[in-house]
């Protein structure tokens, strides 16, 4: 018995990491579905264009090149492919610098782009958005068949006090005309957003929120005005910067009802471009949860000052400054973004705004190719498989498993998302239908053997057939290529994500398993699980 004993320490001593990585940790979600806890907008995933020009550097790297509003390719043929793959793709046009933009119409002055100005905001000057470049961007857009999110300069007219503060009545003059040109030319803007980062303390420039409150009531005036047909009033979005209680809470009471149709709010919450800790933040569970706080806090918000109003996340790229260089465009950005993505939607975030489509290192789309970085993947199976139906989920699992489940999309079922955090251990992952499982109102939830014996006991209703065939359900795994977590390339289901020759987006099918048995969730790899017969009265 010693000799054995002996035997099994030095083997778990001397045995290589590969060997443990191999032995995945037993894990069970057990999803409710017999109510939503949360719904979001049915086109939840959205992207952003910038205006930042390619002059726009920092950490000595200038990653934005030709992919602003104002001097991207509109033709270039994976663009129109890579929007029309979403069907109804929601585009932001906005950024930091959309409250130096003056609109070309009606004005009699030269329109000319940002340029280098040490003393303007962000370093530079005043740009302008001809509408023949207007034009042209709502030809690719009705195209494409996007959904139109349009950040208004809301510094026009004002000037700047002392530091960021900035005072002044707002000059409503210019964005009257320009929106007034937009429905001339019947172009179908779906919302338009108020101003960019002037909130709270702001970034770069700041606005008093009691200010900004008169601003909107304006703005919703100029709608009404303009907009003839009371059912094709546009959303009107405010403010667009990082979210601050007491000043967003001074908006909505300022404002009234029903003049802000959402509260937009800004996610950077793994730092800066020139971070060496990225990696590590986005692969502790800790660290993620942070953003938890903001989402809630949102939602309490709007509880008790504006309860007709919705959130947004307007913009959102994780890594702020341009992004993080083999960070934001790699495989391992994509845990990050797809938990964001279920994080925020268990708070009645409507849409999540992605920074951005194309530009800087954090685009869906290589700024200089063209092509799909991981994320663009990432988004596009979000948006065809998870419905806007939010369902709670219980996890007996190691703390560096996440999971989410939505409605699935204009389907019956569910759709879950699970996502492994951890870099050396597997996951097999019991899925539960929390009505049929049933545990001893005395056990002791916090013993994870006596909660483990009771699930594999109870029988869960995952689905079945009246012929008694076995029933399968799809999945989608996402991993990176050769286990390179800051690899270009992802794997689905181990084949390489690629565009075809013609430009187009790949088929992304599934794997079909037998409904009840685990799904195997390698190590740092994410898998959308579809259960298209799981019974879930909220998804009826």
């Amino acid at each position: 018995m010693a000799v054995r004993l002996l035997l099994l320490v030095f083997i778990c001593l001397h045995a290589p990491l590969w060997a443990w990585a191999q032995l995945p940790e037993e894990a069970t979600v057990i999803v409710k579905g017999s109510t939503k806890i949360a719904e979001t907008d049915k086109n939840y995933v959205c992207a952003t264009i910038d205006w930042w020009p390619p002059e726009k550097c920092n950490y000595n790297q200038c990653p934005w090149g030709q992919s602003s509003i104002l001097n991207l390719d509109l033709d270039h043929p994976f663009l129109a492919q890579a929007i029309q793959a979403f069907d109804n793709l929601r585009i932001r046009l906005g950024g930091s610098l959309q409250d130096r933009v003056v609109y070309d119409v009606g004005t009699n002055s030269p329109c000319t782009p940002f340029t280098n100005m040490s003393n303007g905001l962000f370093g530079f000057s005043v740009g302008c958005l001809s509408m023949d470049r207007w034009d042209k961007l709502n030809d690719l857009f009705q195209k494409t068949g996007a959904i139109i999110t349009f950040g208004l300069n809301a510094l026009y007219g004002r000037y700047n006090v002392r530091r960021s503060f900035w005072a002044g009545k707002w000059n409503s003059t210019n964005a009257y005309d320009f929106v007034k040109y937009t429905i001339s030319k019947g172009y179908p803007v779906d919302s338009w957003e108020y101003g960019n980062e002037l909130s709270g303390h702001g970034i770069g420039a700041r606005v008093d929120a009691t200010l900004y409150g008169k601003d909107v009531i304006e703005l919703k005036s100029i709608f009404q005005q303009l907009y003839k047909a009371p059912l094709s009033q546009p959303f009107l979005l405010a403010p667009g910067g990082f979210f601050d209680q007491q000043w967003y809470s001074q908006l909505l009471q300022t404002s009234g009802h029903g003049v802000v149709s959402a509260l937009t709010h800004h996610i950077y919450n793994l730092g800066g471009g020139n971070d060496a800790h990225l990696k590590r933040k986005i692969l502790d569970p800790k660290y993620l949860d942070r953003s938890e706080d903001t989402y809630r806090d949102m939602q309490l918000t709007l509880q008790r000052h504006g309860s007709w109003a919705s959130a947004w996340v307007s913009e959102s790229g994780g890594v702020f400054n341009n992004g993080g260089e083999l960070v934001s465009n790699t495989f391992i950005n994509s845990i990050w973004y797809l938990d964001q993505l279920g994080m925020a939607s268990k708070y009645n975030t409507k849409v999540f705004c992605r920074q951005t489509l194309i530009g800087g290192h954090y685009g869906l789309l290589d700024t200089q190719t063209f092509l799909p970085n991981p994320d663009y993947y990432s988004a596009l199976l979000w948006h065809r498989l998870m419905g806007n139906g939010v369902l709670s989920v219980d996890i007996n699992a190691p703390r560096k498993l996440r999971a989410y489940a939505h409605c699935r999309k204009q389907q019956q079922g569910i759709t879950l998302l699970l996502i492994n955090l951890s870099n050396t251990t597997g996951d097999n992952v019991t899925l539960q239908n929390d009505i049929n499982v049933s545990l001893d109102k005395t056990t002791n939830l916090q013993k994870h053997t006596s909660l483990s014996h009771s699930l594999r006991r109870a029988v869960s209703w995952l689905g079945r057939k009246p012929s008694g065939d076995v029933v399968r359900r799809e999945e989608y795994h996402l991993t990176a290529k050769n286990g390179d977590l800051q690899s270009k390339t992802m794997l689905l289901n181990g084949a390489p994500l690629e565009l075809s020759d013609d430009g187009s987006v790949p088929a992304m099918n599934p794997v079909h398993v037998a409904v009840n048995s685990p799904v195997y969730l390698a190590p740092t790899s994410l898998a959308f699980v579809v259960l298209p017969m799981f019974e879930a009265k909220a998804c009826s």
